[in-house]
């Protein structure tokens, strides 16, 4: 199978949009955001997510830069603090049944955008370059459309332009366009109070006007979409289900946010301490008031008793069934939930750790048996080097100290004016302080690979092994068969723990198989959590995969989740390493993706046959560095 089938050639530059996405966060003063890029500009606040438009792309590098950073600035340091959704609602409420709705609608955000730079610009003058770039960016844009939407008719598009295009280059912009019976001088001069605007309320009042004024004259409404700002936060906005009976002392808040950071905040407060399938749910509130018991049933003391229950307390051992509650308990053990610490993107992930299940077969003894053979000459050769570094670390010694053992060379006792006659060995190091984690994807895609696979993770296997250097090796997938947007189950296949110390997990090697679906960025934090906690001073995690991440709801930012998990991963002082298992020298294409998700530290083969050289490379170049540092 080729896992990289592109109906859109385009991928995202998930390393820059991780550093745009810090920026967003630092300006808002908001750690859970996360960012994204949409058509056009949005906030979606039960994700805690905002978007930042495509308009950008496709250009020249330092309009790209500036026009997003333009996107980031609008979105959150203008919108985000001074943008009033309660007035906003108000308006959208009240033009509920005009004909021109969408219009007037798109002209309120046009004009708070306007607002909103000339804010920011005072409040932060270094966002000056960016609104340059975005201003003659978008003012193009809005030019070139307007004979467009003239000669197809669109009337309300090519006005919404042509006023764009009037606030930006000022009052004393000409139009070139005929409007006809459109007044559009009165609207122009109607623009001027924009100039003077302090609030959205203010703007309410000039969109209101303009949209009077053009209802005389154009009779259909937008056809194209310009801004979906509000159009977002309309269904967005906060308004939860209080149960009945509780006055409105009881619910204690009002039930309008006036802010998007305020929404922002909401959600995430609501949701904080819980996670997973909440989301797909209305929020509701419950508040410690009185109830309104007019509809309770009185007792009787001498009614029958129709139905029993028994409760499942761990402190209630009465009538135990023991073989029931193990099995139980035992279920209830094996999966875990992933939660917010493994990512926003597998809130909904349950998970379970299995070894795998040994498939201890003539056919797999014999396949043990010779490949081990074959390898015997790699892994005596890297261990022999190896012990050859370490010994030779023994062996030195640092001369020409102040202090230590006396050195047999007394001259310079003599020839000195400060002689230095002592010296120190190096601490003797019986093995090399490294631990290593190895990911293998598990994906159904490898099934026409998966002999290499086991080869090459056999020799990584023998290696360490023989080495006495701990390590872990597992496959991770996701069941896809079972997914869905509530539940998301993965599972760890795990051939060799670091319990297992330098037992013999060859046969677990051979005996694992693939299955659906892969989700990378879970899996890294998944076993950086395990590296993390290790002692040992040099700590690597390797991942081998065929492909890009693919799993339940994870095409979208299975990219971007990935690199960040490396970046994570990194910080906390594990290096990942990845390792492309192709049957197939990589395109152009598939290498710059891996160098997206895991930097510079990624290698790939050009044959199914060199799986094993590259494991071979790359240890070899890991243990140097350990022997090296130790």
């Amino acid at each position: 199978m080729n896992r990289f089938i592109q109906f859109n050639d385009e991928t995202v530059d998930a390393k820059t949009l991780l550093l745009y996405e810090r920026l967003g966060r630092a300006l808002s003063d908001t750690t859970y955001l996360e960012l994204t890029e949409r058509k056009l500009l949005e906030y979606r606040p039960k994700e805690a997510i905002i978007s930042m438009s495509v308009f950008w792309r496709h250009r020249s590098k330092d309009i790209i830069h500036y026009g997003r950073l333009s996107d980031i600035y609008l979105l959150t340091i203008g919108f985000w603090k001074y943008f009033d959704i309660r007035t906003w609602n108000t308006f959208e409420n009240k033009n509920q049944l005009n004909p021109l709705r969408k219009f007037i609608g798109e002209i309120l955000l046009l004009l708070e955008e306007f607002r909103l730079i000339d804010l920011i610009i005072k409040e932060r003058p270094g966002t000056i370059t960016a609104f340059e770039t975005r201003k003659e960016a978008y003012v193009s844009f809005h030019r070139s459309s307007i004979s467009s939407n003239m000669q197809k008719g669109f009337l309300a598009d090519a006005l919404l332009n042509e006023m764009y295009i009037t606030l930006h280059e000022g009052i004393f912009h000409e139009s070139h366009i005929d409007w006809g019976p459109i007044k559009f001088n009165l609207i122009q001069s109607i623009l001027q109070s924009a100039y003077d605007s302090k609030s959205t309320e203010d703007n309410t009042h000039i969109a209101n006007r303009i949209g009077s004024i053009a209802e005389q004259s154009i009779h259909s409404d937008l056809v194209n979409q310009y801004y979906s700002i509000g159009a977002s936060l309309v269904d967005e906005t906060i308004q939860f289900n209080y149960h009945q009976g509780m006055s409105d002392a009881d619910k204690g808040e009002d039930e309008r946010k006036e802010t998007i950071e305020e929404v922002f905040r909401s959600w995430h407060e609501e949701n904080e301490d819980e996670s997973g399938v909440h989301l797909e749910y209305e929020l509701e509130h419950g508040r410690s008031g009185k109830t309104d018991g007019s509809n309770a049933t009185e007792g009787d003391e001498d009614a029958d008793i129709e139905e029993t229950g028994e409760g499942h307390s761990e402190g209630n051992e009465s009538n135990n069934r023991p073989d029931e509650e193990h099995e139980k308990n035992e279920n209830t053990n094996e999966q875990k939930k992933a939660g917010k610490s493994f990512g926003s993107e597998h809130l909904n992930v349950v998970y379970e750790e299995q070894h795998v299940q040994v498939h201890d077969s003539f056919e797999n003894r014999k396949k043990l048996a010779n490949w081990r053979e074959e390898q015997k000459p790699f892994v005596r050769s890297i261990v022999a080097e190896m012990k050859k570094r370490i010994d030779f670390k023994e062996e030195t010694k640092r001369e020409g100290l102040m202090k230590g053992r006396l050195s047999s060379k007394l001259t310079t006792l003599v020839v000195d004016e400060r002689p230095k006659p002592f010296y120190k060995k190096n601490a003797p190091s019986t093995q090399l302080d490294a631990v290593f984690g190895l990911l293998v994807d598990g994906s159904a895609s490898m099934i026409d690979k998966l002999d290499e696979t086991k080869h090459a993770v056999l020799l990584f296997h023998d290696i360490l092994r023989t080495l006495g250097i701990q390590h872990e090796i597992s496959l991770y997938y996701e069941d896809a068969n079972h997914a869905t947007s509530q539940i998301q189950p993965n599972v760890f296949n795990q051939m060799h723990t670091f319990a297992d110390n330098k037992q013999d997990n060859g046969m677990s090697i051979l005996s694992f198989e693939t299955n659906e679906d892969n989700r990378d960025g879970f899996a890294i934090r998944w076993m950086a959590e395990k590296l993390y906690k290790r002692r040992e001073k040099h700590k690597f995690l390797l991942v081998f995969s065929d492909g890009e991440p693919s799993a339940f709801g994870y095409d979208r930012n299975g990219i971007i989740d990935t690199a960040e998990a490396v970046m994570e991963t990194e910080k906390k002082g594990i290096s990942v390493i990845h390792l492309f298992l192709s049957s197939e020298e990589p395109t152009e294409e598939q290498t710059a993706l891996f160098t997206m998700m895991f930097g510079h530290k990624t290698a790939s083969s050009n044959s199914v046959e060199n799986f094993s050289d590259q494991t071979l490379r790359i240890l070899k170049k890991l243990l140097a560095i350990v022997a090296r540092t130790s």
